[in-house]
């Protein structure tokens, strides 16, 4: 669960300057699709996200925490800043990756620099984002050596019905040494109908529901053997906009 505001996040060149904080709660039917495969994955992830714009560019960050029985099962955050002083659709993205996880296979410590160019409508209903990093691995114990990446990523956002349905997500491919083609896909495009604009609906209270189809291959690990498969797993999710 990640990277999902309407790329304010990546706009370098937007005049307003506002943060914004939402808090989500995603239901996960890896277990129901699946079963005993996917029977070590959490069934509820909490992600906390934030973006707040300056004079200089922006930064964003999400923390996600994995629940499992009676405690948090793992969590992972990512931190990102776009340095963007100038008129130009051309940012400077610096990122980093990481957690930490209740199993023999951690999350990998991951820094990310490069280019990002960013696009927006007139009207900011629709934004696009498309990165193309140096990604430097710093491997744990149990994934080998550190060594040198790239990684590509697009992310988007579209509002549409008076701002009454979002359809926002990202896509990232990068080049890991350690599995099946040496190419790991994870995308997680979500949809959610933001309820504050039906009627008789006080539009102070920013509650959306919705849904994440997380997409993967070679990233989700199964409960015996190594991440080498194609999954589409989906959640039913609820999330508050402050």
């Amino acid at each position: 669960m990640r990277k999902f505001f309407l790329l304010t996040s990546a706009m370098c060149i937007v005049i307003p300057m506002y943060a914004q904080l939402d808090i989500q709660v995603h239901y996960d039917f890896g277990h129901d699709i699946y079963g005993k495969e996917l029977s070590n994955r959490p069934r509820v992830t909490a992600t906390v996200e934030n973006f707040t714009p300056d004079a200089w560019g922006s930064t964003y960050f999400f923390i996600d925490a994995d629940f499992g029985d009676r405690f948090i099962k793992s969590a992972y955050g990512e931190i990102s800043r776009e340095f963007c002083f100038w008129k130009a659709p051309i940012a400077i993205h610096l990122e980093y990756n990481g957690g930490l996880q209740r199993s023999v296979y951690g999350y990998d410590d991951a820094y990310l620099i490069g280019p990002a160019w960013n696009w927006h409508s007139k009207d900011f209903t629709k934004t696009f984002s498309l990165q193309l990093m140096y990604k430097f691995l710093s491997h744990k114990e149990n994934h080998g050596d550190c060594y040198h990446s790239a990684q590509l990523t697009g992310v988007w956002g579209i509002q549409f019905a008076k701002g009454l349905c979002t359809f926002s997500g990202y896509c990232d491919l990068w080049y890991d040494k350690g599995v099946e083609g040496r190419v790991v896909l994870g995308a997680e495009p979500q949809f959610w109908v933001n309820l504050w604009h039906l009627p008789r609906i006080n539009d102070q209270a920013k509650w959306s529901v919705g849904t994440e189809i997380e997409i993967s291959k070679n990233l989700v690990w199964p409960n015996e053997g190594i991440n080498n498969r194609f999954y589409v797993i989906p959640t039913l999710a609820m999330k508050w906009t402050f």
